[in-house]
């Protein structure tokens, strides 16, 4: 049975800590590691969040951290699954940061491994805050965000002398369902790239709240689907068509809207719904002749560059992450994996 078998048949349970807040030898405390996993490709992880995952007694995940990068973690390190998904919560924040705080206080290194960056829409802030006020050594490893992943992928970059001279990142999402506060006037600037989190479900709003702040309907928009993911989708559409370019996606999907946009490599376009005639995107840094269009990159149209073979067509090659040793630059004097495990 693979490890992620077991990990899968683990009891979604919570641990029982007999660690109190504020209690604890300082000789024998623990420690907290808020860690970036990245995007979800494994060998997107930063060399010291992967010497970081083989080093801990615990590892605090989400729920969309892939199973590859679970596998990295040390072999007899806990593995707590805490994470959320639109409208249910594993375990609320708050659950969350006590826990935190009660297994670095049984003196265990922790790993809070966040997808993404955590400082970057993934409430790690929050947690950062928690523990330290509960005198919680606390230590914070950056990961590569969708956003810079999604755009590196299909070519689109986030600024680009002439399309955008500034970015900014949002989160599309706001409590109980309402529409999210944001400065709509700026964010319509042109030449301006705006990289939208958690929007899925809010884009038609953003696209209407955009154009009505005075962006132009015909601004070029990329919605992302599993960034750096094997099942990676891309579509190019238009603000005006965002709304509907997003229907029926469920998956973790990021949206770029810019001119840069337009840079994308979506491979081969198709014709809108309805209509007879394909629209071909314009790339190489070109404005002109762009209209409203919806490409969708699919497995079966590979993105390489000519005369080259396809991901189906190479040979396999194994990914390769070499089993760091872990040296005295990696931890601060004092602060060591324990070994030990929690109890279940």
């Amino acid at each position: 049975m693979s490890r992620g078998e077991r990990h899968r048949q683990r009891p979604n349970r919570l641990v029982v800590l007999k660690g109190q807040a504020g209690a604890g030898d300082s000789a024998h405390a623990g420690v907290v590691w808020l860690v970036g996993a990245g995007p979800g490709d494994p060998e997107l992880l930063t060399v010291k969040a992967l010497r970081l995952l083989q080093s801990a007694d615990v590892v605090v995940h989400d729920r969309l951290t892939p199973q590859p990068i679970l596998d990295l973690a040390r072999p007899d390190a806990r593995l707590i699954d805490v994470g959320k998904r639109k409208s249910h919560h594993t375990l609320p924040q708050e659950g969350i940061n006590a826990l935190l705080v009660g297994l670095a206080q049984e003196g265990l290194m922790v790993v809070r491994l966040k997808g993404g960056d955590p400082f970057l829409f993934g409430r790690g802030g929050e947690e950062l805050e928690f523990c330290r006020a509960a005198g919680v050594k606390t230590h914070v490893v950056p990961g590569v965000t969708a956003a810079l992943a999604a755009a590196a992928d299909a070519g689109a970059p986030l600024t680009h002398r002439g399309l955008a001279q500034a970015v900014t990142f949002v989160t599309g999402h706001a409590a109980s369902g309402a529409e999210p506060d944001l400065d709509w006037i700026s964010l319509a600037r042109p030449n301006h790239t705006v990289a939208v989190y958690m929007g899925l479900t809010t884009a038609p709003r953003i696209a209407e709240r955009l154009i009505a702040a005075g962006r132009a309907a015909s601004t070029p928009a990329l919605v992302v689907e599993n960034a750096s993911l094997a099942g990676e989708r891309r579509i190019l559409t238009t603000l005006a068509g965002l709304g509907e370019a997003v229907r029926g996606l469920d998956g973790p999907a990021l949206l770029l809207i810019g001119e840069v946009a337009a840079l994308a490599d979506v491979g081969i376009p198709s014709p809108l719904a309805g209509e007879g005639g394909a629209h071909a995107a314009q790339r190489g840094g070109k404005m002109r002749g762009f209209t409203d269009l919806s490409v969708e990159l699919s497995a079966g149209s590979p993105m390489t560059p000519a005369g080259e073979p396809s991901e189906s067509e190479a040979p396999a090659r194994p990914l390769i992450l070499p089993r760091l040793r872990r040296g005295p630059h990696l931890l601060p004097q004092g602060e060591k994996g324990s070994g030990g495990r929690l109890a279940s």
